[in-house]
């Protein structure tokens, strides 16, 4: 697992936040979305190099966080493109040489953790190429132009993908060269891979990595860091008790 390198897309408006400017500089917990995000690969000690890819416009921003905070894996701020696929490519561009394993994950993804993070990475060991998912609770069904059913899918077959996803830089690179070559648009990294033939691994997911697009993700944000924190606090109160008793207290 060594040599990895993060590309984090941070260019997207949120207009479905409606907060008129970038979502992942809201606030959460009192700090940006993109610090919590940032933060979290700059712990690991896999992580040898982290890309954000930012608007043009928003780059003094971007980098302003990254020297509060001290995050000095941060290798390259650099700007986006015209869509995620594009911004994505650049951030790869932007990874030194050294390089070999990509883990692309969204600016907008605050509340994945270091335990799961590792987890993913262990896990993908041996694969070109693997996303994050979680299995779908709906039924889901497809409908015609007309909106009639078609058919109904099978639920235990769906997977809502998250990210990270992981992949070897060449075929990554190969990927959105080739897509890029044929003017193709894919949902998300992996897809250009799959379309370009090659297979991806499907690994577990969390519920709580979600992705903050609508006023109501960042409300449940809010609710799933104040959880952690009490849970955090009573396994605190829990490994303190013993030491209380042996000192007689």
């Amino acid at each position: 697992m060594a040599d990895l390198g993060i590309v984090i897309p941070a260019a997207g408006q949120g207009k479905r936040m409606g907060a008129g400017y970038n979502k992942q500089f809201l606030r959460l917990w009192g700090q940006p979305i993109l610090a919590h995000v940032v933060r979290l690969f700059q712990l690991s000690g896999y992580v040898s190099e982290i890309v954000i890819v930012g608007a043009e416009n928003e780059l003094t921003q971007i980098g302003e966080i990254v020297d509060q905070h001290g995050f000095d894996k941060v290798v390259s701020i650099c700007a986006g493109g015209a869509q995620r696929q594009d911004s994505v490519r650049a951030g790869v561009l932007a990874l030194s040489p050294a390089i070999q394993r990509v883990v692309v994950h969204d600016g907008a993804r605050p509340l994945l953790t270091l335990e799961d993070f590792h987890r993913f990475l262990e896990e993908a060991e041996g694969f070109p190429a693997a996303i994050m998912g979680i299995q779908v609770k709906d039924t889901i069904k497809r409908f015609n132009d007309a909106g009639w059913v078609t058919d109904t899918l099978p639920r235990e077959r769906l997977v809502a993908v998250q990210t990270p996803q992981i992949f070897e830089r060449h075929k990554l690179e190969e990927a959105h060269f080739r897509a890029a070559a044929a003017g193709y648009y894919g949902t998300d990294d992996a897809s250009l891979l799959e379309w370009m033939g090659c297979s991806v691994k499907v690994l577990e997911g969390s519920q709580e990595n979600i992705k903050i697009t609508t006023p109501g993700d960042l409300w449940l944000a809010e609710r799933i860091l104040a959880l952690r924190e009490e849970q955090g606090s009573q396994a605190e109160i829990k490994n303190f008790e013993p030491r209380i008793s042996r000192l007689g207290c």
